[in-house]
């Protein structure tokens, strides 16, 4: 029960020390496991999933297969199982003559990891060969003088088992003159020998016949036999002889069928028929026997198929040499085959990607790679090398296999595809070579962010356009490639006065097309600021902007806008069409004379703002004119008494836009001599405006009450003028007497109806009257010389008539002393009379 014990301990070690040794080749990318021959197909070798550590599920997701390299396959690896299995029926006598160890090598890769493992398979030998003779009968002539003991070669057995299994021994039965000696060459071979044990005598028997039985060691042994038949015949003394025990060749493997290797030679010291000498090949094996040929009569051995070194690089042949008297002599003949680099390196791609991204690390592998050359020595030698300026190179995996990794970080905008040739050249002279080209694409990653093909866009566009007008289109481009490269466009968020942006214009999407939505006026919206981003479909999303200047074109849509005078419609004239006005001038003003302006702006800019005057209709066409560009109305000649006292003059106010647009100003201009006359025409104008249904009555009462008004106000001021003149007396300091009048200046600057306030704001005059100086000054207002007004003019800020110094660009008008008043105190004096007349509103100033 120990010995028990102990065999299954050792059973225990043996069996942990299989396994470690599984698992440390395993870790070194190598399996080894044997089987026997002969078995069928299907059969178990090893369990491969176990020894790699391989989930069942993984054999399949990884892409683990056996290597075919284009040969026969004997194994393959079953799926479901994991295990290594026969593909064929294996046998091992045909795979590895004449070899001790019988090994079959496999690669297996994982092509999930581009890993391979060599797999190493030991063909053990089975008793499934007998040993055999090549002739199954053999005829040995001996002359009856042979004297015992000696010896004659006999033909050996073959058995191509190897091991205990092989040829073991020699067995001869049949005959008490014959005995068998083995003799055991230095190979290891046995050579069976026929000693003659007893004398010969012909008379007495002519013939022997004998069976010598080869047996190996199998169990059960098998055995192959040969029967030797003796002939005795009458005497020969003499055996032939060779020149050489032993015969050596060296050929290439390329050298011609048919050509001569070697030719031995014999010669035989008896004549006649016993030193007539034959040859014959006595020991060769079955392959030999299909590549060489013996010529009996003369010895040459010749070619007679092609050599090949890498299917055998040796062969030995043994040739006997007879004469006719049955005695002979046997010599070796070795023929050494040369390798010539007859065969170019096989290149086999065993696995390789198809795509990379382009952002793979350096060093990710894309091909998996396997190289061999079946010649040997230096014609065998493999060199692998990479074709152009690829970013790739080359790694040694595993003895003959070979990995393609990238050798820097690929970008698909500079090369999409890359076709990676891989080149194998042996050490030959001349060297040949393959080569295995390798189609990689390169997938895109989104890299590049959308480019504008201009730095900044601008545009023009009219005013007035229609909603939904093109107004430019922006184009971005982005280098990467499929959804990274595809375009999408949208406005950045913004205002524009108080409200956003994207109700002003829009941007499509797709095209970059920037649309007005709705209808610009340049006189509110001058200019528009907007930005513009590009934004690509990668995974984040990358962008950029871009800014836009709108610039809005002015077009001519804005008529001339009259200021002064005021418009009829305003005045309760009931036109809405023409601007009119009043404005008075004395009777004795000089040619030249200002007396009135009219004042217009266009809201328009340009050219199309440039405003000009002309008179289109007057009363008397001689007496007034109009600056063209200031719109000064101005007397062209003096007043003559024939002239009526109130004209009516149509001044057109144009603009330069195409197509020109225009308004018109309506001035009625009164002459007058003194305040009667001026009253007594205001009251003819008003009796003339009054409405067709209304009584006289009612216009003369209206009219007395006005007169009455002003005449109260005339007391007023001169009851303040004789108060301020006793106050002056006061200071013993009298103003000296004047006339009364301020000549050389217009009535109208003073007096004036309807829009007479408006003219004096932009049109204003400061008289100065000081008690310390004998000359008055008047000062016009620096507005009083602009062509046009702005668009927007500022408030008004009243300016007296009258101060208390001397300004700056003050005029003067006349040497002689003021007679207003004696205290010496500024003064002014302003008599407005609004709604109490009956007549459309009038404005009388008297200083």
């Amino acid at each position: 029960m120990c010995a028990a014990g102990r065999r299954w301990g050792r059973r225990q070690r043996a069996l942990l020390w299989a396994v470690l040794l599984a698992a440390w080749e395993a870790a070194w990318g190598q399996l080894r496991y044997s089987v026997p021959e002969e078995m069928p197909k299907g059969s178990f070798v090893g369990d491969v999933a176990k020894d790699l550590g391989l989930q069942l599920t993984e054999i399949r997701d990884r892409g683990v297969h056996i290597l075919d390299k284009g040969r026969t396959q004997y194994f393959a690896l079953h799926g479901k199982t994991g295990h290594l299995v026969t593909a064929e029926r294996i046998d091992r006598e045909q795979l590895c003559e004449r070899v001790q160890q019988c090994v079959l090598r496999c690669e297996l890769i994982v092509e999930g990891e581009m890993q391979v493992y060599g797999i190493q398979v030991e063909i053990t030998d089975i008793n499934d060969n007998a040993p055999s003779f090549r002739e199954a009968e053999t005829e040995l002539r001996m002359s009856e003088m042979t004297a015992p003991g000696s010896r004659f070669a006999l033909a050996e057995a073959h058995d191509p088992d190897s091991g205990r299994n092989s040829l073991q021994s020699y067995e001869l039965s049949g005959d008490e003159h014959f005995s068998l000696a083995v003799q055991a060459d230095p190979g290891g071979d046995q050579r069976p020998e026929l000693v003659l044990a007893k004398a010969l005598d012909r008379e007495e028997a002519a013939f022997h016949e004998l069976v010598l039985r080869a047996s190996d060691g199998g169990d059960p042994a098998r055995t192959g036999t040969a029967r030797i038949r003796v002939t005795v015949v009458d005497a020969n003394d003499n055996a032939p002889v060779f020149s050489q025990a032993e015969y050596t060749v060296r050929v290439p493997e390329d050298v011609p069928v048919g050509s001569v290797l070697v030719t031995v030679t014999a010669t035989d010291a008896d004549e006649g028929p016993n030193g007539h000498v034959k040859y014959l090949l006595k020991k060769i094996t079955g392959k030999a026997s299909q590549i060489f040929q013996l010529d009996a009569e003369i010895g040459a051995v010749t070619l007679l198929g092609s050599l090949d070194y890498e299917e055998g690089n040796s062969y030995e042949l043994e040739v006997q040499a007879h004469d006719g008297g049955a005695l002979s002599d046997t010599a070796k003949v070795i023929v050494t085959v040369t390798d010539v680099n007859d065969n170019a390196p096989v290149l086999t791609v065993s696995s390789a990607l198809s795509e990379i991204s382009e952002d793979a690390p350096s060093g990710t592998v894309v091909a998996l790679l396997h190289v061999e050359d079946h010649d040997s020595g230096a014609n065998g030698e493999v060199r692998c090398s990479l074709d152009g300026d690829a970013p790739f190179r080359l790694e040694k995996s595993y003895e003959d296999y070979y990995r393609v990794v990238t050798a820097r970080e690929l970008d698909r905008e500079q090369v999409s595809e890359y076709n990676v040739t891989v080149r194998a050249a042996d050490g030959g002279s001349p060297a040949l070579q393959s080569s295995a080209v390798l189609a990689l694409r390169v997938l895109d990653v989104n890299d590049n962010a959308p480019v504008f093909l201009e730095e900044r866009y601008s545009a023009r566009l009219a005013e007035n356009n229609a909603a939904g007008a093109l107004v430019l289109t922006v184009r971005a481009t982005d280098a990467d490639w499929g959804q990274n490269a595809r375009v999408r466009y949208r406005l950045a968020e913004g205002r524009v006065r108080g409200a956003p942006l994207s109700s002003y214009v829009s941007v499509q999407a797709e095209t970059g097309a920037l649309y007005a939505l709705r209808s610009l006026d340049y006189e509110q919206l001058r200019e528009l600021q907007l930005c513009v981003r590009a934004e690509d479909g990668g995974a984040p999303a990358l962008s950029s902007n871009v800014s836009v200047r709108l610039l809005i074109v002015d077009e001519n849509d804005n008529a001339p806008q009259v200021l002064y005078p005021a418009p009829a419609a305003a005045a309760g004239s009931g036109a809405a069409a023409a601007w009119s006005g009043v404005e008075l001038a004395p009777r004795w003003a000089e040619a030249g004379a200002l007396v009135a302006k009219v004042v217009a702006v266009d809201a328009d800019a340009g050219q199309n703002a440039w405003l000009s005057y002309e008179l289109a209709k007057a009363t008397e066409p001689g007496l007034f004119r109009v600056g063209l560009h200031s719109g000064e109305v101005r007397t062209a000649r003096s007043p003559l008494a024939r002239d009526a006292a109130r004209h009516v003059l149509l001044v057109l106010v144009r603009d330069h836009g195409r197509p020109a647009l225009s308004a018109t100003a309506t001035l009625s201009v009164v002459l007058a001599e003194s305040v009667a006359e001026l009253l007594a025409e205001l009251g003819s104008a008003a009796h003339e405006a009054a409405a067709p249904g209304e009584p006289a009555a009612s216009l003369t009462r209206w009219l007395v009450l006005a007169v009455a008004a002003v005449s109260c106000l005339f007391v007023a001021f001169l009851l303040l003028l004789l108060a301020l003149r006793l106050r002056r007396c006061h200071r013993q300091q009298l103003l000296p007497p004047d006339s009364g009048a301020l000549r050389g200046v217009p009535v109208s600057h003073f007096v004036g109806i309807d829009g007479v306030r408006a003219f004096l704001q932009s049109y204003s005059h400061d008289v100065s009257l000081t008690a310390d100086s004998r000359k008055s000054h008047l000062r016009f207002s620096a507005a009083s010389c602009c062509d046009t007004l702005p668009a927007r003019p500022p408030p008004d800020e009243p300016a007296p008539l009258l101060g208390d110094g001397d300004p700056a660009g003050a005029l003067p008008l006349d040497s002689a002393p003021s007679s207003v008043s004696s205290s010496g105190q500024i003064f002014s004096a302003t008599l407005s009379c609004d709604a109490a007349l009956p007549f459309p509103r009038r404005v009388l100033c008297v200083s």
